[in-house]
């Protein structure tokens, strides 16, 4: 049987092959181009976020402001380059503050327009800047201002502006600008409502008695209307208006169960409070009833709420504290001039929550007679810590500093009980009403005509600030208000209105911004690099002393070599050869050991740049070599194929 060879299929012409591996390279690039243009239109809003405190991910009450945007907004980022140019922290900074930008941008889905502005000296733009109330900060001697803030306007030209944006403030960056975002999408002011037995808003009597300082409104007061509209609410109020965003229960005396069931349906409703209840309020001690006489009660407390609500907070218990006690004029009968009162005392920036908004920058809270606040055993709301006192704390029965205390006594019956007590916190979670069905109206009142329906607990989480010392309102726990030229100027010297404000600001933001809490920072120190700094110093600082004393040394016995034995007053004229070959070997020796403190000195950064070469060596060949092994690894793979698919 024969075959019949089939002839050799000739080669492809060298033209050929360079046409066909052009078109191949075409076809490569126009590949390429459609990916990154279908990958930017489907996932243009797609991001991975791999930093450990997942500082580009917003939270979900962020989600939630953006994605219920109404109308669009308008936001411009004045960022000036030269101040990233020179200052590279500020610049690293400046790259964090776009990038969340660029993410609420795509969340909200062409709600939020934004505009990137480099304000140049003596320009247009520094001059918009100006008028948009972002503050302008000098770079060198020159005079000329950078600028790094941001302003948003809506539709009806509301402006709200974050003035500069300071690398410190990077924990709260999104709560910053959620705010803002708010805020502009709802600008009609919150209203705050106010429930109290304390002359809020001045005592007209003492006013009529003419004493200095005496019957003015609170400070805290005068700072809470240049924010919100206020909005007196009666003790004896049977409904909370729905159109109040945050219900303030400042120690409220007597209330009936009636409005005690307005303010219970008030929170099952939805609405925020902020209740300061007291075990004795110092305040009103001082202030004599009708009669001329002390008041009997300075307590108050909420407790048939509180019981039903998972929450404790004693009124007739009080926590004295001996760190930051205040030093007060003692009793002329205990032979001292001052003592500690422990009863009062400044709570630290130790004791303040640094993970929440609205205590987390200020400095110190003054408490006076405060009494605890807890979560009761059992309960399941979610219990946040706001100020909380040192271990250095007793709790007292509280008729110790009702009636004529004694500080005096006070503090040497003191006995440290070595655990801390929390004076202030917020409360989370879903709640049931203390009530199972409206109480029957006072005698003699009827009830309203628009009476709601009852609600048995909350729809969503409810959220309370309870704070068991209503004496943080008082001006003179922690302002001084002076008289200049008919003028009231208030100095404070402690940050309880700072405390109240920041925390009516939280409350009344929604539950979009009352859930947000502070982030990790960005600008996060490299924990490696200063070890081997640190390691570093210490070796190069116990080098350099055992250097230096030889050195001294050295220079002493040099001395004593030029000045020749038993010399007084007069100096020998002669240096024999012997002396000649001290000195000289005692130089050797300076200029040795001066070289050496000079190598400790240049080999002291030398673990670190290897370090910085090694990480930079990383960031810039390490991509690279994954690709080139990735090409490498796929052109063998399909080689051996083709090999295979021949064979």
């Amino acid at each position: 049987m024969s075959t019949t060879a089939l002839p050799a299929q000739a080669p492809a012409p060298r033209g050929k092959r360079g046409l066909s591996a052009a078109i191949g390279l075409i076809l490569a690039a126009v590949l390429a181009v459609g990916v990154n243009m279908l990958s930017d239109r489907l996932l243009g809003s797609a991001r991975l976020d791999l930093t450990q405190s997942r500082l580009y991910t917003v939270s979900d009450g962020t989600k939630q402001v953006l994605q219920n945007l109404q109308d669009p907004i308008t936001l411009r980022l004045f960022y000036s380059r030269r101040l990233g140019a020179q200052l590279p922290n500020y610049g690293a900074y400046a790259d964090r503050v776009r990038a969340m930008l660029d993410e609420y941008v795509a969340i909200a889905r062409g709600k939020i327009r934004l505009e990137v502005l480099d304000p140049e000296p003596f320009t247009e733009t520094e001059d918009r800047a100006q008028a948009l109330g972002l503050q302008g900060v000098p770079l060198d001697q020159s005079g000329e201002q950078v600028w790094f803030g941001l302003a948003g306007v809506n539709l009806l030209d509301d402006e709200r502006v974050i003035a500069f944006f300071q690398p410190e403030r990077d924990r709260f960056l999104e709560y910053d600008l959620t705010k803002l975002v708010w805020e502009l999408s709802n600008p009609r002011r919150p209203v705050l409502g106010v429930m109290s037995s304390l002359p809020l808003n001045g005592d007209p009597r003492t006013m009529m008695m003419r004493q200095p300082g005496m019957g003015q409104p609170y400070v805290v007061m005068n700072q809470l209307r240049q924010f919100y509209t206020v909005r007196d609410i009666p003790l004896d109020a049977q409904v909370i208006d729905p159109d109040v965003n945050v219900l303030m229960v400042a120690h409220a005396q007597g209330l009936s169960d009636a409005t005690l069931y307005a303010i219970d349906q008030f929170v099952m409703r939805g609405g925020r409070l902020m209740a300061f209840t007291d075990p004795h309020e110092e305040g009103m001690a001082l202030r004599p009833t009708m009669g001329g006489a002390p008041p009997r009660d300075t307590s108050s407390n909420l407790n048939r709420l509180y019981q039903a609500w998972g929450i404790e907070a004693p009124d007739d218990k009080v926590v004295l504290d001996q760190r930051g006690a205040w030093r007060v004029r003692a009793d002329p009968r205990d032979r001292v001039q001052s003592v500690d009162y422990i009863a009062w005392y400044n709570v630290p920036q130790a004791g303040l929550n640094r993970s929440e908004i609205a205590t987390a920058e200020l400095s110190q809270v003054t408490v006076a007679s405060a009494g605890s606040v807890r979560r009761r055993d059992g309960s399941n709301i979610e219990f946040i810590p706001l100020i909380t006192t040192s271990d250095r704390t007793q709790v007292v029965d509280a008729t110790r500093v009702r009636q004529e205390p004694n500080p005096a006594r006070l503090l040497a019956e003191f006995r440290p009980e070595t655990a801390s007590h929390v004076i202030v916190a917020r409360f989370r979670g879903q709640l049931t009403s203390a009530f199972q069905a409206p109480p029957d109206p006072p005698e003699g009142a009827e009830r309203p005509a628009d009476f709601p329906a009852h609600r048995a607990r909350t729809e969503g989480p409810a959220n309370l600030i309870v704070a068991n010392d209503a004496d943080i309102l008082e001006d003179r726990f922690w302002v001084r208000v002076q008289d200049f030229f008919n003028q009231q100027v208030a100095t404070p010297f402690s940050d309880n209105g700072a405390l109240v404000v920041n925390l009516a600001d939280t409350m009344a933001g929604g539950e979009a911004l009352v859930g947000l809490r502070s982030r990790g920072e960005s600008l996060r120190p490299f924990e490696l690099v200063e070890g081997i700094r640190r390691d570093a110093e210490a070796q190069y600082r116990q080098t350099e002393r055992g250097l230096q004393e030889r050195l001294e040394a050295t220079e002493r016995r040099l001395r004593e070599l030029r000045q020749g034995p038993g010399q007084g007053q007069q100096t020998a004229a002669v240096i024999t050869p012997e002396q000649r070959a001290e000195i000289d070997r005692a130089r050797e020796e300076i200029r040795r050991t001066r070289g050496e403190l000079r190598n400790v000195q240049l080999e002291l950064r030398r673990d670190i740049e290897t370090l910085e070469n090694r990480i930079r060596l990383v960031n810039i060949a390490l991509v690279p070599a994954l690709l080139t092994f990735f090409a490498v690894g796929l052109g063998v793979y399909r080689a051996r194929r083709r090999a295979g698919a021949r064979a």
